[in-house]
């Protein structure tokens, strides 16, 4: 039995409500429609998250303040960190938590659009929702893949852009590492922006109607972001995958 079962009634109350939707309106929108009403359930944690990093920002010359008291004594540190952040109201994993609350909501998308049923025998311009990209066959599936690669891969370097800057900006703020120390991590740091490219590779593995979530959800984060770090406040390094 496949690990993904376990998921089966929450992909069985998933396929109820975007076959409700298709009741009324194409089912490729019913898809887009669902996305758009989960990721509105979600965004009280995305505000949470901005809040979260807005603080960790106000607070960073305080943190690097106390890295430089406390060198040497791991354990002083933390335990000096905890107060503060718990003084503050603020959290250092603060905009970990709506990527985190999307992966079982993903699972279940990827569950529903990569099982047998009803909904992937529909069609979005001709091409059904269940086809996979390497089965297409002729202009029309062709043309319906590439134009939703092609809004992937733009919202790709869209992100890929804010997180080179946001990249940018933590590292003019943060205080110069001893000579030698940190360097292995440079590398790994540099190539994380690249990830903003990975829903595009993956769109390339999933049907049509996983690619149609793909490009809704991540549609929704980039307005997302851009809306709620339109103060110019420091954002997240990690790029939105999704």
């Amino acid at each position: 039995m496949s690990v993904f079962a376990i998921l089966d009634p929450a992909v069985g109350l998933a396929h109820d409500v975007v076959a409700a939707f298709a009741q009324v309106v194409p089912t490729a929108l019913a898809i887009v429609l669902f996305t758009v009403c989960v990721r509105l359930a979600l965004h009280p944690l995305a505000r949470a998250a901005s809040r979260g990093e807005k603080a960790r920002a106000r607070l960073a010359p305080r943190i690097a303040e106390l890295n430089r008291k406390h060198k040497g004594r791991p354990e002083k540190l933390q335990a000096t960190l905890a107060e503060l952040y718990r003084e503050e109201k603020a959290s250092p994993f603060a905009g970990c938590l709506p990527m985190l609350v999307q992966i079982p909501f993903f699972s279940v998308m990827y569950r529903l659009f990569t099982t047998p049923n009803d909904l992937l025998g529909h069609t979005l311009f001709g091409a059904p929702l269940g086809l996979h990209v390497g089965s297409a066959h002729g202009a029309g599936e062709w043309a319906v893949f590439a134009v939703l690669y092609a809004g992937l891969a733009a919202l790709g370097y869209v992100n890929f852009r804010r997180a080179r800057r946001a990249q940018a900006k933590q590292a003019a703020q943060a205080p110069q590492p001893a000579q030698g120390q940190g360097a292995q991590a440079q590398p790994a740091l540099a190539l994380l922006p690249y990830l903003s490219f990975g829903t595009v590779l993956f769109a390339a593995l999933v049907p049509l109607a996983a690619a149609v979530y793909l490009l809704t959800t991540s549609t929704w984060t980039a307005a997302e972001r851009a809306w709620l770090y339109r103060d110019g406040a420091p954002e997240p390094a990690v790029p939105a995958l999704a």
